[in-house]
């Protein structure tokens, strides 16, 4: 087992710094104005009738859809950057969840879109911008629930000694490199699906099921190193916000952001609840 865990540590290491580097944030941006560019191009292409078949009956006619892909991309990065967030705490873990769920009621918002003409005409009433206002308020009500949430992080002295500590920490390692193999395992059957079909498949959807499952195995992983009730309690309410969350993706309209909106509150209220109660008492704020 001791070796398995080096392993994850030698393999999941390097790969993080890699990731983090500027350079590849940088070419990471790049490549995402270029898809985006090279969308709207082929878009314009299409609506022209100067695409193949093949190619055309893939590709819309909407520049809209342009949107909805850049906002596809953002959220690709940050769902990397959350399973390179899991060996760190589950804490932050679940605040990086909350990020990808506001980004994701976003570009709900800018779906709508594909349902107007262009330019922008709404000649039937209010009613088709209803959507677009719950869920980019969904958004902003996630956003600011989330400042609230990160900052009541506090940072506590571990108990583990320090052999504890690398096997707790190496052991979430692992399980982060398991969720990046689902990770890309998954993107290439929905993309091979997606273009056989000519229809978008619910990757996150999917990966917030994943998410599920990684959440509970993470709790039982936490209360083999803090076996205390707290932290077990604090761990498997994690785990309901992340169900919250996944319960809202699948929800119709104005439900997905109310559901998305009670996951936040949830989370916040946990956090106090944990940390005034918890036996070693409040903390200072986590860095």
């Amino acid at each position: 087992m001791y070796r398995i865990l080096d392993w994850a540590t030698y393999v999941f290491d390097p790969l993080h710094a890699l990731w983090e580097k500027p350079r590849t944030q940088r070419g990471i941006a790049l490549a995402q104005i270029s898809l985006f560019l090279l969308g709207l191009a082929g878009i314009e292409l299409n609506r022209r009738g100067l695409l193949p078949e093949p190619v055309a009956t893939l590709t819309p006619t909407s520049h809209y859809y342009a949107i909805k892909l850049a906002f596809g991309l953002v959220l690709l990065k940050e769902v990397i950057d959350l399973v390179f967030t899991l060996p760190c705490s589950m804490s932050r873990a679940v605040g990086k969840q909350f990020e990808i769920l506001a980004l994701i009621l976003l570009r709900n918002a800018f779906k709508e879109l594909v349902h107007f003409q262009e330019p922008i005409e709404i000649a039937d009433g209010i009613g088709p911008v209803l959507p677009i206002i719950a869920d980019a308020a969904g958004a902003l009500f996630i956003f600011v629930g989330l400042g609230i949430y990160s900052r009541l992080h506090v940072k506590r002295k571990s108990s583990k000694s320090a052999g504890a500590l690398y096997r707790f920490v190496a052991t979430k390692k692992l399980l982060a490199l398991v969720l990046l193999g689902i990770f890309f395992s998954v993107g290439v059957d929905m993309g091979l699906t997606a273009m056989q079909t000519g229809h978008s498949q619910p990757f996150f959807d999917v990966f917030y099921t994943v998410l599920i499952f990684s959440d509970i195995l993470l709790v039982l992983i936490s209360s083999l190193y803090l076996p205390s009730f707290h932290s077990t309690f604090r761990n498997s309410g994690f785990a309901v916000s992340t169900l919250l969350i996944r319960m809202a993706l699948a929800s119709p309209r104005y439900w997905d952001a109310l559901l998305g909106v009670t996951a936040v509150t949830f989370a916040i209220c946990l956090t106090l609840a944990y940390n005034y109660l918890a036996p070693d008492g409040p903390a200072g704020r986590e860095e």
